[in-house]
């Protein structure tokens, strides 16, 4: 940060001061964009626990207290953790599966165990990312990139449907809830002047939840009874180290850190207008482990970087680090204070989805703008075709990989980055990098 005058146009520059009123409508909104994505994990992953409703709304608050920190780490790195850029991070869906597996073998606590040490050992490869990511040519991060986008539209229409699980799923009132949210994006983006564009999907979120409340369709039962601070707790459960639970869970955090190399390649792509540079690569996967690591000493999931909010930048060209950093702080402040995070909770799926769609659609274009830098080349064509045919093709049919052990399911059945990023990987390395076709050419 540098010690420049206030001004509101350094939205725009990774460094530069932001007058802090304004900051805040900017920040809020990241926040918004990945507030519901951040909690429901973790509240699906305790219900398999069978956890009580107090120890889940501990572990909500504590989770949007760590997802602060690790994005403020991300921000302004601490040593060589942290990548300098705008990026959010938040629990990853990614863990889900792996979670309600170990925890309904061996109990929540071994989940713990298991995220302290596969976050240590994420953090630690990260720190030594550019003796490998020499393997992860532009052609197979630009197609892990696009994956990522794919993969996030049945995230986007199942909020826009009100929700995966929700009883009133692709209801009317989801339908007019999600339809008036994205109306009101397109309308904001295409009316207002300079940086008012930016705040669109702000702008959306807002008119959407007025509606919603006018519709009903807002629970308020969560702001009863809330607590007026609550601070995390060191060691709230008492991690239990399992082999198996350890090395399931390790697989998966490898699996974060090639979303976690899309998601640092297409934000400096798409919001920098510059490739990544190793530095960035390694800080940004370290702050991915470590950050998870502590989020277990916390009793919380993994965290990692939000593909939402790299949707959200290739938008909006929104990319100061005070901006993302303001938004941090509310953060954590929802986690210390139940209410304020309360209030947030109560955003209705289907107004989030309304704001999502277009959003998630904007990684998946980046994706391809990258793709196309790389240039139409048969051997590139032929790299981002199969990595991409077989990754969200076969995860479409999880089915398909019945025939191998579970934890092979487990870790690529419903995980299309995971299989792009592999395929693309291999076909990098076996294909001969001067093909008859660019000889020809």
């Amino acid at each position: 940060m540098n010690n420049s005058k206030a001004d509101i146009s350094n939205i725009y520059n990774l460094n530069g001061r932001v007058p802090l009123g304004k900051a805040v409508p900017f920040g809020l909104q990241h926040i918004l964009a990945m507030f519901v994505a951040n909690i429901a994990p973790l509240i699906i992953v305790a219900n398999a626990c069978h956890l009580g409703s107090g120890e889940t709304a501990k572990l909500i608050q504590t989770t949007m207290v760590i997802a602060g920190i690790g994005t403020l780490i991300q921000l302004f790195p601490i040593w060589k953790v942290g990548s300098g850029l705008p990026i959010v991070m938040g629990i990853s869906f990614t863990f889900v599966s792996v979670a309600c597996t170990v925890g309904a073998q061996y109990g929540y606590n071994a989940i713990v165990g298991a995220v302290i040490i596969g976050g240590f050992i994420e953090g630690t490869i990260g720190l030594f990312a550019k003796y490998w990511t020499k393997l992860i040519t532009p052609i197979v991060s630009d197609s892990v990139v696009t994956a990522i986008g794919f993969s996030l539209l049945s995230v986007g229409a199942s909020s826009f449907g009100g929700g995966s699980g929700n009883e009133r799923f692709g209801s009317a009132q989801n339908w007019i809830l999600g339809t008036a949210t994205l109306l009101s994006c397109l309308l904001f983006d295409m009316l207002a002047k300079s940086y008012w564009k930016q705040l669109s999907v702000l702008f959306g979120l807002i008119v959407g939840y007025i509606l919603a409340v006018f519709m009903g369709a807002v629970d308020f039962s969560a702001l009863h009874d809330t607590a007026a601070v609550s601070l995390p707790s060191i060691m709230p459960f008492k991690p239990v180290f399992k082999a198996s639970a350890i090395v399931s869970m390790t697989l998966i955090f490898l699996v974060s850190a090639t979303e976690t190399i899309g998601d640092t390649s297409a934000l400096t792509i798409s919001g920098l207008n510059r490739p990544v540079t190793v530095k960035e690569t390694e800080g940004s996967i370290a702050c991915d482990g470590y950050a998870s690591m502590l989020s277990g000493i916390l009793g919380c999931l993994p965290v990692t970087s939000f593909s939402q909010n790299v949707g959200l930048i290739a938008m909006t060209k929104v990319v100061n680090r005070m901006v993302i950093g303001v938004g941090a702080c509310i953060m954590i402040l929802a986690g210390i204070f139940p209410f304020f995070g309360a209030v947030l909770a109560t955003l209705p799926d289907a107004v989030l989805g309304g704001c999502t769609i277009m959003m998630f659609g904007s990684i998946v274009v980046s994706g391809m703008k990258m793709i196309a830098a790389c240039g139409f080349e048969q051997r590139n064509i032929t790299i981002a075709a199969l990595s991409l045919g077989i990754g969200i093709g076969f995860t479409q049919v999880p089915e398909i990989f019945s025939v191998f052990p579970p934890i092979i399911y487990t870790v690529f059945a419903e995980n299309c980055v995971a299989v792009v990023f592999i395929v693309a990987i291999v076909a990098n390395l076996i294909l001969p990098k001067d093909s008859e076709a660019a000889k020809e050419e």
